[in-house]
């Protein structure tokens, strides 16, 4: 778990800090919520998943496949940034 500790901040200033993490992690829901939209579309497009795939077993050949995998890595991203946004504390001194 990582920890920011605020030294001699507002409560102002507290309270945009969390704000901010806040919003920052409504938005990765929202990015998660339509990268898994895109790679189900793949998925019942074609029946099966990513690793059972190459790129000639797709209609749109190396850019479908690329498009496929960049989202598969995007999703890995959000989802470990998100995680890392919720398990974030916030000490004050």
């Amino acid at each position: 778990m990582s920890k920011i500790v605020i030294e001699n901040a507002s409560e102002h200033t507290q309270v945009l800090l969390r704000t901010a993490i806040l919003s920052q992690i409504e938005r990765l829901q929202a990015s998660l919520e339509r990268s898994r939209a895109r790679l189900e579309d793949f998925q019942q497009k074609y029946r099966k998943e990513l690793s059972q795939i190459t790129a000639e077993d797709l209609e749109g050949g190396d850019l479908e496949y690329v498009e496929w995998a960049g989202e598969a890595e995007l999703l890995r991203r959000l989802e470990d940034d998100l995680r890392r946004l919720k398990e974030l504390e916030i000490a004050h001194r």
